[in-house]
């Protein structure tokens, strides 16, 4: 069977010291921690220490794409931006040995295209180049993560990240499926796994409600059956988060307490049954 590893998105930790962390997703037997895309906040060295320390992988860094960070913005600037930030990620990413971001070329929550989206479609495609050439340089991938219609109007559904992707034509640059945001709007989930195959390199894993799966009523059985057909061998990081229409209040102080100890237990607890 394919190799399954289990991280968690520090984002729902928001605020908390990053040890605390790293030792609690170490206590219930993950193989990685999902880091938040805020390089200038975050201290390299000490995580690299602290990952030796407990043992585990940096699996992911969390893109953060708010206004100032949009690949399709009708401002020019702020498009330069958007790519300078993932080049951020990027050499981030590089110090604590982390393999994968996360991108999606619109601000979170931004629901209306500024331009045409022929045009806006074709400014993602060129920023997700330029930064997967400069990821690729560093053994990077970059994965085009597919939101909902209420947090985004460009890339909803992984047929859509797939046609990016197979635009952006490079190595390093694949699909990335969250099943909160598949749950609204993909047809079938599993066979939307399917189709992009071998192209799937990072999987967010949330229940229907966006809590930890086993608490809605998405169908995790025949994802997992799915994702071991078409072979993929990667991580599953839980993306847990309150209930909110603007899923960045946890960055802003929001506090769920079930979010840390018991749903970091309940969800590997629950995958790792399911696979096994």
């Amino acid at each position: 069977m394919a190799k399954i590893k289990y991280s968690y998105n520090t984002l729902v930790y928001a605020g908390e010291d990053i040890e605390k962390s790293i030792a609690r997703l170490s206590k219930f037997g993950y193989d990685g921690v999902e880091f938040v895309g805020e390089p200038e906040t975050m201290d390299a060295k000490k995580i690299r220490e602290l990952l030796a320390k407990y043992n585990m992988e940096a699996s992911s860094i969390c893109g953060i794409y708010t206004p100032e960070r949009d690949l399709v913005s009708s401002n020019e600037n702020i498009r330069k931006n958007a790519i300078n930030y993932i080049k951020q990620c990027v050499d981030f990413a590089f110090a604590i040995g982390a393999k994968n971001i996360s991108v999606t070329p619109t601000a979170c929550m931004k629901i209306r295209p500024e331009v045409d989206i022929k045009t806006e479609w074709s400014w993602a495609v060129e920023g997700i180049r330029e930064a997967g050439e400069y990821a690729g340089e560093k053994g990077i991938r970059l994965s085009v993560e597919a939101w909902n219609r209420y947090e985004t109007y460009l890339v909803n559904r992984l047929e859509q990240s797939l046609a990016i992707v197979n635009e952006v034509d490079l190595p390093n640059v694949g699909c990335m499926g969250d099943t909160f945001h598949m749950n609204i709007e993909e047809e079938n989930i599993a066979d939307a796994f399917r189709l992009v195959g071998k192209k799937l390199y990072y999987v967010h894993i949330a229940d229907s409600n966006r809590a930890a799966p086993g608490r809605g009523h998405i169908d995790f059985k025949a994802i997992a059956q799915a994702l071991i057909e078409i072979g993929y061998e990667g991580w599953l990081s839980m993306e847990l988060l309150p209930a909110a229409a603007d899923p960045f209040m946890v960055l802003k102080g929001a506090r769920c307490d079930e979010f840390y100890d018991q749903y970091t237990e309940e969800s590997i607890d629950f995958l790792k049954k399911l696979f096994e």
